[in-house]
């Protein structure tokens, strides 16, 4: 009886533990007028659906099926001189990795979704691990002018990368609803909040957030209290499209519409493994293509693959379901790029 007390009381002592942790990681939410995806408290999906639950979380963690990894953290990643500097007619994009990008365009050097560190976690001991190096060292990037939020997940809001990037650089932060006080509370001063569908202009660039089918949290209790999103970018010659994380819906059918057929889309194709519970949240290399064609998109590059372990797919699972459906589609190679990290992409008007 003695044991069976004990291990009860542990057990208590886990979970409240537990429980006290999420609870000191929740951070404030968005507070604002009620809208058709927000209902005073929390943010909803264009497409109605929700991310699954606790009770599928726990059904997801007892029958994991993950394919195999290999750490390849030790790579060595060359330095080398970026230029600060493009013209008008020409988009260069290095693709760091995860959905970190480094996009050029005018005089503006803009990273997406920028980590740095070594887990995707709130902890720097346990967590998703990174796999595989940043494709560009943080030393080389040029004057970083913008950085674009998606949302407030651990693989995409990166704390010390945050704060490491406010120190080097003069720049303006783009987030959605809800996430600038937390930025602020890093020492962000710069911050622009946007909602779906808003539009701003920053370096002579065109900037609108838009809408995608995901949720946000950083602890157990702050679950979608903040706002997701993607983000058009655009000048004189380039109409970019960095979807951001998404399930699918027919949400994209709209946004094709308003999109005007992007020269550039950066699309996720990985972490979407079971697929009975990543849907809602995360497409499939197929839903990729499938956006790829709904939006008319002249060249897409795939991300969100291959450096951190976030569901049941690995790398070589999401890049050859890509090709595979690429080809069986009649999609050329060089019109839906799978990226190698650091290699420069240029394309020209």
């Amino acid at each position: 009886m003695e044991l069976v007390t004990f291990i009860l009381y542990l057990t208590l002592a886990f979970v409240s533990l537990v429980f006290l942790i999420g609870f000191l990681l929740s951070e404030k939410g968005y507070k604002g007028p009620v809208t058709d995806h927000y209902d005073g408290k929390r943010f909803m999906n264009p497409s109605g659906e929700a991310a699954n639950g606790f009770n599928k979380l726990i059904q997801f963690l007892r029958n994991r099926k993950p394919d195999p990894w290999i750490d390849r953290s030790d790579i060595e990643v060359p330095n080398q001189e970026i230029d600060h500097k493009v013209s008008n007619s020409e988009s260069r994009l290095y693709f760091i990795n995860h959905s970190s990008f480094l996009i050029q365009l005018n005089e503006a050097n803009i990273l997406t979704d920028p980590i740095y560190s070594d887990r995707c976690s709130p902890f720097s001991f346990a967590g998703p691990k990174r796999l595989r190096p940043p494709g560009v060292h943080f030393e080389d990037l040029p004057d970083i002018k913008i950085v674009l939020i998606s949302h407030n997940h651990y693989d995409h809001l990166d704390k010390e990368t945050i704060k490491r990037l406010n120190k080097s650089y003069d720049l303006q932060f783009v987030v959605p609803l809800g996430l600038s006080q937390l930025l602020r509370k890093w020492g962000c001063q710069n911050v622009q909040e946007v909602d779906w569908w808003d539009e701003i202009e920053i370096n002579n660039l065109k900037i609108r957030a838009i809408p995608a089918n995901h949720f946000s949290s950083r602890g157990l209790l702050d679950r979608d209290k903040t706002l997701w999103c993607g983000y058009q970018i655009q000048n004189v010659s380039f109409n970019i499209y960095f979807v951001g994380d998404t399930g699918y819906s027919d949400i994209f059918d709209v946004i094709a519409e308003k999109l005007n057929e992007p020269d550039i889309s950066l699309i996720p194709i990985g972490a979407y493994k079971p697929e009975w519970f990543m849907s809602p949240i995360h497409i499939s290399p197929a839903q990729a293509v499938k956006i790829h064609q709904t939006i008319k998109s002249k060249k897409s590059i795939a991300m969100h693959f291959g450096t951190f372990p976030l569901a049941d797919d690995n790398s070589k699972r999401s890049t050859q379901e890509l090709i595979q459906v690429r080809d069986i589609k009649g999609i050329k190679e060089e019109d839906f790029i799978i990226p190698q990290e650091g290699l420069l992409m240029t394309f020209n008007k």
